[in-house]
């Protein structure tokens, strides 16, 4: 195992002096494609959104990683914008990450306590499904590529109605998880499927929220509320109308939960 390159894209400007957000995709699909709307809407913050191996613009993952991995990658991220001046050692930073962007949020808190003001975990858990069912769906695109979940990550992705009401939204989602490449796909099914942190959100120091759809299926509100309960600085949200992809479903809603509990743990 390595840890992976990723790249981000700058979705908002908010000048020099302005807090910072970093914002993390779910599983298939690509940061801009997920955070777009949202970050259109979060006044007085820049948003810089990652994308996982082989998503979006990051290159394809030639070997497997862990979450770990996964996160260390988003910390050299964020350490490289503040080398290149694209970020000042006096701004705030923030997390948000949604689904797998949400788990590798929590592992941020654990790994890198000093690196991020708040975190927001969206749409995730402390873990996510179970080893078997991930290690099914890698074997699966990773033989027959990312079109062969398309239907069922359209089914759990989003409330009733958004596909029919918002048609670019849910476009752009599901060109970018038939884009994504299958091999990287399958090494973050892999990810997940090891990933269980249960037993240590007591070690997370930092400010946490923790968001849910109120139709997700993946991680229902049950997720979020443990995660609450156990980071010592943690609380809950529940999003209406919305499933597992929060930001692109509602994002004036996400835009003020995350611009409020921003500006508060600051």
């Amino acid at each position: 195992m390595s840890v992976p390159q990723i790249k981000a894209t700058q979705l908002s400007n908010a000048g020099p002096s302005a807090p910072v957000l970093i914002a993390g995709p779910s599983l298939g699909t690509s940061g801009t494609a997920l955070w777009a709307s949202t970050a259109a809407l979060l006044d007085g913050f820049t948003v810089l959104a990652w994308d996982l191996p082989g998503h979006g613009n990051s290159p394809a993952a030639a070997e497997a990683f862990s979450m770990g991995e996964l996160a260390a990658a988003v910390h050299q991220l964020v350490q490289d914008a503040v080398a290149a001046g694209d970020i000042s050692p006096s701004q705030d930073v923030h997390y948000a990450g949604v689904s797998l962007g949400g788990a590798v949020g929590l592992q941020l808190g654990l790994d890198f306590p000093k690196a991020f003001t708040s975190l927001a975990i969206l749409c995730s858990g402390a873990k996510i499904g179970d080893a078997e069912g991930w290690e099914t769906r890698a074997e699966t695109v990773r033989n027959q590529g990312t079109p062969a979940v398309l239907i069922g990550s359209a089914q759990r992705w989003f409330a009733e109605g958004f596909i029919e009401r918002e048609k670019g939204a849910s476009a752009a989602l599901l060109h970018s998880l038939q884009d994504a490449d299958r091999f990287s796909y399958a090494f973050c099914c892999q990810a997940l499927a090891a990933f269980d942190v249960r037993n240590r959100l007591a070690e997370i120091q930092v400010p946490v929220l923790a968001v849910a759809g109120a139709q997700d299926v993946v991680t229902p509100a049950s997720f979020a509320e443990l995660i609450a309960d156990g980071v010592p600085a943690g609380r809950s949200a529940v999003v209406p109308d919305a499933a597992h992809l929060v930001p692109a479903e509602q994002p004036a809603v996400t835009a003020e939960l995350l611009g409020s509990f921003f500006r508060a743990a600051k």
